[in-house]
């Protein structure tokens, strides 16, 4: 019988957990967090009171996406379908919570599990050299658990972030090397592109990435940049509290919309429709947006992610922060399938609803190459007028992470 575990299973939790794995064991304060507060479900097959294996799964806030983190079987037990049975269960317990999407990973040598999720209709999209304790590389593995979805998605290279204060400059590196694959991604063009578009303050911490200053590093490093801002006064200001950091934020934004002007970069100063941002996804533009972090990390922090596809119920985005303190892996922050409606509720931050998309694009080599679509097009931002800047210092978490 598979049933959902309880407290009361820890004990025979972390048995087989023994008897199964040789490394990488989940640890007693680990499966107590996982059954008791966690963001999981643990389903077990239980005979006659003796738990013969299990099915952990782990869900992500505010997205429809699902991992399976762990199975194990007993190996007295296997050759019984048990595996098949949990993960059957597994995928059941995320369909009936609204997830469209399961992923796991497998060891490379794992023979066993790689063929029980082949056969069960999973596809690989990704692998991770030395995943594992021991070293050993892991397959990332993902099925669509709701087959009628048809999604418009590109392929864009993820990169996590390495710092809490780079997910502007790590969404912009994925996008660059969506539209230029050849260009390498590493720390130095991540820490490059923050020093390029924020604000610092030496004596209070790193600033944040804001729309403006990325759309100039956008141009700097090559690419074409497009911008859709709604906020009052300089950008993300209202989250500061001194008037002094408030005056170098709204410096720092007038000498990025000096940039901007000349650089001749297209402002439209009202939100952007995600219908027409999917449209400008389909013309050959990756779309930056900035989101509040509380539906997905119950936390108040602007946050920057990337978009990668577009169905008619979900939109498809990349996350650059990966919460390894909750357990998530890169796999858990990939192609994030998302609720439209839920997506339009995270795309605005702060008490005004503050709103940002930076559509990256690939810079037109001459005047008879146009990417996108026909339709009429801004002038450059003036100067003065009122609207975006940089982020706030890292005391004052407001700065985009």
């Amino acid at each position: 019988m598979i049933r959902p575990a309880t407290i009361d299973d820890l004990e025979p939790l972390l048995t087989l957990e023994e008897r199964c794995f040789a490394s990488d064991r989940i640890s007693r304060r680990r499966f107590r967090h996982l059954l008791t507060r966690a963001k999981a479900r643990t389903l077990v097959e239980d005979e006659g009171g003796r738990l013969l294996g299990y099915a952990l799964v782990l869900f992500s806030r505010g997205t429809a996406l699902a991992r399976l983190y762990s199975i194990a079987v007993d190996a007295e037990a296997r050759g019984r379908g048990i595996a098949r049975r949990l993960l059957a269960a597994a995928e059941a317990e995320a369909v009936a919570r609204g997830c469209v999407s399961m992923r796991s990973e497998v060891r490379r040598d794992n023979t066993a599990s790689l063929t029980l999720f082949r056969s069960h209709g999973y596809r690989q999209f990704d692998e991770v050299e030395d995943y594992y304790e021991d070293h050993m590389d892991a397959l990332r593995f993902e099925r669509t658990l709701a087959p009628q979805l048809e999604l418009t998605r590109v392929r864009v290279p993820y990169y996590p972030q390495t710092t809490d204060f780079t997910c502007g400059p790590a969404c912009l590196m994925m996008a660059m090397k969506a539209l230029e694959p050849q260009l390498r991604l590493d720390r130095r063009l991540e820490l490059r592109l923050w020093r390029e578009s924020t604000s610092i303050f030496m004596t209070s911490g790193h600033g944040g990435c804001g729309p403006f200053g990325l759309a100039v590093a956008a141009h700097d490093h090559g690419f074409d940049a497009e911008l859709f801002v709604k906020q009052r006064g300089p950008f993300l200001a209202e989250t500061v509290r001194h008037p002094a950091k408030k005056e170098v934020i709204r410096i720092v934004e007038e000498d990025y919309l000096d940039r901007i002007g000349e650089l001749g970069i297209p402002v439209h100063r009202r939100p952007a429709r995600f219908p027409e941002v999917q449209e400008l996804f389909e013309a050959g533009g990756i779309p930056l947006v900035l989101i509040s972090s509380w539906r997905i990390y119950q936390e108040r922090f602007p946050h920057w992610v990337v978009i990668t596809g577009f169905e008619e119920r979900f939109i498809y985005a990349h996350d650059p922060f990966v919460d390894s303190s909750e357990g998530e892996a890169v796999a858990d922050c990939v192609n994030m399938p998302i609720a439209r409606a839920e997506f339009e509720r995270m795309a605005r931050y702060g008490r005004s609803g503050q709103r940002a998309v930076l559509v990256v694009w690939p810079r037109r080599r001459s005047h008879g190459s146009q990417v996108r679509p026909s339709r009429g097009r801004p002038k450059a931002a003036s100067t003065r007028r009122s609207g975006g800047g940089e982020a706030a210092p890292a005391d004052d978490s407001s700065q985009p992470r």
